[in-house]
């Protein structure tokens, strides 16, 4: 009679426990509520002081089985200066329309200077009339909320940065690139990002966020002068020699014997501007010196990509 028992308590706890698997599933399956899931399109924009520009921030936002009915767009400043950031508030809100399950349903805000600064204010006083009085690495932040058709409201982690910089800061994508490892072609196009983010630090130089060439974790600087021509400078603005890849950096003015697998003549180290399109384009040629091994040749097109 005991082992009976014992056994009918085993198969009532069992039956338990596979109910309470059932439910935990169904809760990450068709009977939870999911939706606001945004993915941006840009979430970095350069504004480029006086070109009187119209730009667009977009974006998707994942159709799940709990629906997205709006999306609420935040703004704020931030002044490079001082560090300062003006008061958040609502710049647009935007319908969805398509609702249909499983579907990343677009949407996007467009918006120009006056749209920007129109109801902040930053330490007391509105942001200036015109954009020329804005200095370099001063920057709007665009944040994004999804309302759901239960109500619920959810802040998405995915921001859009929107830098004051000059003509050649924003987003560039890979037409053509070589890497040269001791002399062997090891990496080609293909492995290059599929986008890489050049930022404005002044007037002149610009920096490159993330990517060194086709690997990531590296940040360093390069200058266009009034002739559209390109070099390198040996330390970065804080002071710090400039590297790739942790290792000292090269160039085929510094270290043409390294540089003989990439271009090194008047093709490269140039911007070639696009004045109809904004595709502009620029050819570079830098690269890195390893102690004991030797030189890491780069070559690459990138090209400006424009919403």
């Amino acid at each position: 009679m005991k082992n009976i028992k014992f056994l009918i308590l085993m198969l009532f706890s069992l039956s338990m426990v596979v109910s309470c698997i059932d439910d935990d599933n169904d809760e990450l399956t068709g009977g939870a509520s999911t939706g606001g899931l945004i993915t941006l399109n840009n979430a970095a924009i350069g504004y480029v002081v006086g070109n009187g520009a119209t730009y667009t921030a977009s974006g998707s936002v994942y159709q799940g089985n709990t629906k997205t009915v709006n999306i609420d767009i935040y703004k704020s400043f931030t002044s490079s200066a001082t560090g300062n950031s003006t008061d958040e508030i609502l710049y647009d809100s935007v319908t969805i329309t398509d609702t249909e399950l499983g579907t990343n349903a677009p949407f996007s805000t467009s918006f120009t200077y006056e749209d920007l600064i129109e109801g902040l204010t930053l330490d007391g006083s509105p942001l200036p009339t015109s954009d020329s009085e804005l200095n370099i690495g001063d920057f709007w932040t665009l944040r994004y909320e999804a309302t759901l058709s239960t109500g619920e409201v959810f802040a998405s982690a995915a921001i859009t940065k929107v830098s004051v910089g000059t003509r050649f800061a924003g987003l560039y994508r890979c037409l053509e690139a070589e890497y040269y490892r001791i002399g062997v072609l090891t990496y080609t196009t293909s492995d290059w990002p599929s986008e890489t983010t050049i930022e404005s630090v002044d007037a002149t130089t610009y920096r490159v966020v993330e990517y060194f060439g086709a690997f990531n974790g590296n940040e360093w600087y390069f200058q266009i002068d009034e002739n559209d021509k390109i070099t390198y400078p040996d330390e970065t603005p804080s002071g710090d020699a400039q590297t790739g890849n942790g290792q000292p950096l090269i160039t085929c003015e510094s270290s043409p014997a390294d540089m003989s697998n990439v271009p090194c003549g008047a093709e490269t180290n140039i911007v070639v501007r696009d004045e109809v399109n904004g595709e502009d384009l620029l050819y570079m040629s830098f690269g890195y010196y390893t102690s004991g091994s030797g030189s890491r040749e780069f070559y690459q097109v990138m090209e400006k990509i424009v919403e």
